[in-house]
């Protein structure tokens, strides 16, 4: 009888694809991506990172060049094409408009999720975007910096930084990242998006109430023409909602590495 009862186990294992009497196991969490935009860098992941490590995700920080969007997503798509497997594209801000050309064509992309973001349409830049609706307070509180080959520099005036970027994280770190700030080439904000891989890949969003760098209206635009998966407003948010909000937007890259969209 239990030679019998065995037999039976180890049929059903292999009915189900496991081996040594094993069920099949689930298939591997893909890779989170995370790339920073204007103003920002890396760190400024590290809540998200943490959360997701808790969760099981492996997830890097890509670095952002912030020189060109051609040449930015070109970084980001080698990072991408050096990971085996499945992998879940993540854009803050200027972000957006990097991972919507770095993923074009990238076979492993399952999902894009777009934080605080833009979420552009080929031969929008953006600066044009930035201004389809008001709201944006950014232009005021830019530092603009010559560089010798004639591009600029931009960078937002370290007083001004906690009110314009991180509205809703504590003053000491806002102190830190206004001082550690990546800047921006204008060049870069002012280049056309060559690609939009949201046309392509599912979606996600999420996004702050009360954002001074890329209006509401004009996230909830780009999220609508996408059609996206889903949108998620945080009431009172600022632009940087990875550093305020880590458990909201580690939750909405979470949902998104999980979905199976047809």
């Amino acid at each position: 009888m239990q030679k019998t009862i065995g037999l039976i186990a180890v049929a059903a294992a292999a009915a189900f694809g496991g081996t040594s009497g094993a069920i099949a196991q689930e298939p591997a969490k893909p890779t989170i991506v995370l790339v920073h935009g204007a103003f920002a860098d890396s760190s400024g992941w590290n809540g998200v990172i943490e959360q997701l490590n808790k969760d099981g995700y492996t997830a890097i920080a890509a670095s952002n060049p912030l020189r060109s969007l051609s040449g930015d997503a070109a970084a980001v798509a080698a990072v991408v094409k050096s990971i085996p497997g499945d992998v879940v594209l993540v854009g803050h801000s200027y972000g957006g408009l990097v991972i919507s050309a770095a993923a074009d064509g990238q076979d492993n992309v399952k999902a894009l999720v777009y934080v605080a973001a833009f979420i552009p349409e080929v031969g929008e830049s953006a600066f044009t975007l930035s201004t389809k609706f008001p709201g944006s307070t950014l232009g005021g509180a830019l530092q603009p910096v010559p560089l010798a080959d004639g591009n600029v520099d931009l960078y937002i005036q370290p007083a001004k930084f906690r009110a314009q970027f991180a509205a809703d994280v504590p003053a000491a770190v806002t102190g830190l990242m206004a001082q550690t700030q990546r800047p921006v080439t204008q060049a870069a904000l002012e280049e056309p998006a060559p690609a939009a891989a949201w046309k392509a890949i599912p979606s996600w969003l999420i996004y702050g109430e009360l954002d001074q760098n890329i209006p509401a209206a004009v996230e909830v635009f780009g999220a609508d023409r996408a059609k996206v998966q889903k949108s998620v407003e945080i009431k009172g948010g600022s632009h940087a909602l990875m550093v305020s909000h880590p458990a909201e937007v580690a939750a909405i890259i979470e949902e998104a590495a999980a979905t199976r969209v047809d």
